[in-house]
């Protein structure tokens, strides 16, 4: 059948108390996601599974028998819409309640999850969904199917498995959308009752903990909310990111830990008074999605605590996963980690070779078990992958002597400049440190004299920071070919609600353009 659009539109509340885990205990073959939410739901059913913070500030709590219920009247909805199990349910929404209702009902219907970016224009969505081809688009703009879902039983269905868990989706460096589809059903195993697989790697966390969610649900930092709801642990999902709001959320609620993703963590760095705030009931806080400059790494390694601090490295294809603690980064300061249980990690040339210690090439994982994801899309090319199983996404780093890994930078953003290689995260990092920068990206422009030239794009908070400023700051930190030959002041870089940019995108739109030197 044709894909069916249809959106959400619905509310709840509940009063927040936090219990022990109360599980029954999981067969070792595990049971299905929407299965397990019941299970977790039916031992604690009036108390708050969901802190939900509006952009607003204002708070909605939900109960675990709501999440429950409500995600059990969607699915037989989406059901009576024609998604069967096996088919893809594509979710268009805002962070909020009603995204996770609406995934535990895919998953209670027997479909793959697939959450996507609410906010791209129609073009974009288009090609992203004649990739996946959903039976059901769940989007923001027509709300009268599911809201007549709250007169649909709230009986337990009967066990349904997709066959792949979720998919994420992604246009990667080249701009072909593809989806990267877990390998795995959405099976919910014994193993996997944990906060944070990183975290926990080094020793247990007391339960229940209370995670918050600062990232998108379309993201995987955001997307861990679902495990974390399965693992019994509840949750502060915000609707947008907010420094300021975060912090006021970690004294008031007590939360105990949350993923990050590094503009993040600078942006809660930035804050003026964050010193002086009660951050003690942090047990935990993982770095994930980029490298950290080594300046914000001390901050938070000061502020929380060593043995409180993570740092984690992989990719949503699943390739594998590097890791280390705060003690082990300051030992290696500026390092990813190294290779997390079966990870194990290799620096491969151009030619093929193994790379000695300390020399950039390519960043190659594997897992004995090979990649968790695979690709979906059209014309997309596979994972670089070597006869023996290493897999690339097309990151650069080095070892140490020691194993650690070091990022230099994505291989398609290295910029070559009059025949040297600069990689832009390293000047980024640089650049992060100036006290009236808010935010950098490095992009290489097209230049006659030297090829490309290292351009700094700043998002100021001071409006006295200059170009000279800013490239005489550089100066100091870098060698002379990696400081920017110009620098451009724009009022907000353009970030997804994941942090993330498109670079060849800001790239484009200013090659054949001369910047000023200061381009206020």
């Amino acid at each position: 059948m044709g894909t069916v659009r249809i959106s959400a539109g619905f509310g709840g509340s509940g009063e927040m108390t936090m219990s022990p885990t109360q599980d029954a205990a999981l067969p070792e073959e595990g049971i299905p996601y929407g299965t397990r939410l019941h299970q977790v739901a039916e031992s604690r059913r009036q108390e708050v599974a969901i802190v939900f913070v509006a952009e607003d500030g204002s708070e909605r709590n939900v109960s675990w028998g709501e999440v429950d219920d409500r995600s059990t009247q969607l699915a037989r909805v989406l059901s009576d819409q024609g998604l069967a199990a096996g088919d893809s349910l594509a979710i268009s929404l805002k962070n909020s309640p009603e995204h996770l209702f609406t995934c535990f009902a895919g998953w209670k219907v027997g479909a793959t999850v697939v959450p996507m970016r609410w906010d791209l224009p129609d073009w974009e969505l288009n090609r992203l969904l004649g990739v996946l081809k959903p039976a059901v688009v769940v989007g923001a703009d027509e709300i009268e199917w599911l809201e007549r879902s709250r007169s649909e039983s709230t009986e337990p269905l009967p066990d349904a498995i997709a066959p792949h868990g979720w998919g994420m989706c992604s246009s990667g460096s080249t701009g072909a959308p593809k989806i990267i589809l877990q390998k795995d059903p959405a099976v919910f195993l014994s193993t996997m009752v944990v906060t944070s697989t990183v975290v926990e790697s080094f020793g247990p966390l007391s339960k229940p903990q209370l995670v918050l969610v600062p990232a998108p649900l379309y993201h995987a930092n955001g997307f861990t909310a679902v495990r974390n709801l399965m693992a019994g642990d509840p949750i502060v999902l915000l609707e947008r990111f907010n420094a300021a709001l975060i912090v006021d959320l970690i004294e008031r609620h007590r939360i105990t830990g949350f993923i990050a993703a590094t503009p993040m963590l600078q942006r809660l760095a930035q804050l003026p008074d964050i010193a002086e705030r009660d951050l003690s009931s942090l047990t935990w806080v993982q770095q994930g999605a980029a490298s950290l400059p080594i300046w914000l790494g001390r901050f938070w390694i000061d502020l929380v605590g060593p043995e409180h601090f993570y740092l984690s490295y992989g990719s949503s294809e699943g390739a594998g996963l590097v890791v280390c603690r705060g003690d082990q980064w300051l030992d290696h300061p500026g390092t990813l980690g190294r290779g997390f249980t079966d990870t194990e990690v290799r620096i491969i040339g151009a030619d093929g070779q193994t790379l000695p210690v300390g020399e950039i090439g390519g960043i190659y994982l594997k897992r004995p078990q090979g990649p968790a994801a695979m690709y979906v899309g059209d014309d997309v090319a596979p994972m670089e992958t070597m006869a023996d199983g290493f897999v690339t996404v097309g990151d650069m780093g080095w070892l140490d002597e020691d194993g650690y890994l070091f990022m230099a930078d994505r291989r398609v953003d290295m910029i070559v400049t009059g025949g040297a290689n600069v990689f832009p995260a390293e000047v980024e990092e640089a650049l992060s440190e100036h006290p009236g920068i808010v935010d950098v990206v490095v992009v290489g422009l097209r230049d006659p004299d030297w090829g490309r030239r290292v351009h700094a794009i700043v998002q100021a908070g001071d409006a006295t920071v200059g170009a000279d400023d800013v490239i005489e700051f550089a100066r100091d930190r870098l060698a002379p070919y990696k400081v920017p030959k110009t620098v451009e002041f724009v009022d907000i870089i353009p970030r997804s609600e994941a942090m993330k940019l498109n670079r060849a995108q800001l790239t484009a739109e200013r090659d054949d353009a001369v910047p000023a030197e200061d381009g206020r």
